[in-house]
């Protein structure tokens, strides 16, 4: 399929107030194996969706925008932001997809015109691992937000909102401490609990890829969605129980007694 060109990022502005919830889906996320061409399929395990990376395949995050709107997706990839290379924060730079656009980030981009390559790799070659951040390896991750629409000025209405609106805004950076200290310990536990991450996303070759700029307001503060694919090599999975274990098996018709004779010792 063809990319759609030019892609679209932003260092995006915050809305003064943050809005309602919406539970509706915003974006589309999926993974697809470039070297087969083919979208890898997720399995759940214990409320998480997981997909095989094949060591030494390169990947495309497949963003689909489900809305006639335009949003903000904010990329990461093994806990670091796919534009900018920080350590991921969802207030982080990110791609705006216009009204149903489907969009490939095939890599950590560089500049407005290249991108080095995501490629399935063993943990300690992963980008994240090379700059000293392995913490977060094996997670895909899309933070999408809706685009603030300005209202009709009011002026009576600026100045009576704008205390409460600051005051609004610190309650919520208060409250923010002790739930990521509480996520960090739920992280904590549940990577005690499986096995060893053994891929992650490499720095590959660098490949032409435009992009250009664009203003982006969010309408709130918070994500109006948030989604996480893990992955890892076929092996992990198993070990985890992700992934059946597939026996070898011969193709003649098995025999209750396949040894006719006591045959001699050695």
């Amino acid at each position: 399929m063809k990319r759609l060109t030019p892609a679209l990022f932003a260092l995006a502005a915050l809305a003064s107030l943050p809005a309602a919830a919406r539970p509706a889906a915003l974006v589309d996320l999926q993974v697809l194996d470039l070297e087969h061409h083919e979208t890898l399929p997720r399995h759940p395990h214990h409320g998480r969706e997981f997909i095989e990376g094949r060591p030494g395949h390169r990947y495309a995050v497949v963003l689909q925008n489900l809305t006639g709107e335009r949003l903000l997706a904010v990329v990461s990839v093994d806990g670091v932001n796919a534009i900018s290379g920080q350590t991921a924060g969802s207030q982080q730079a990110g791609y705006v997809l216009q009204p149903w656009q489907r969009m490939e980030v095939r890599g950590w981009r560089k500049d407005l015109s290249q991108v080095a390559e995501f490629e399935f790799t063993a943990l300690g070659d992963s980008y994240a691992a090379r700059t000293g951040r392995p913490g977060n390896v094996g997670v895909i991750g899309v933070a999408a937000f809706r685009e603030r629409r300005p209202p009709p000025p009011r002026w009576e209405d600026e100045i009576a909102q704008a205390a409460p609106a600051a005051k609004a805004q610190a309650g919520t950076a208060d409250a923010a401490a002790p739930e990521a200290a509480a996520e960090s310990a739920r992280s904590r536990r549940v990577a005690e609990s499986v096995q060893r991450q053994q891929l992650g996303t490499g720095h590959g070759q660098r490949r032409w890829d435009a992009a250009r700029t664009t203003h982006f307001e969010r309408e709130s503060a918070h994500p109006d969605q948030v989604i996480s694919l893990w992955y890892d090599s076929r092996e992990a999975l198993v070990a985890r129980g992700v992934l059946p274990q597939i026996w070898p098996h011969s193709h003649r018709q098995p025999e209750a007694f396949p040894i006719g004779f006591a045959p001699d010792p050695r």
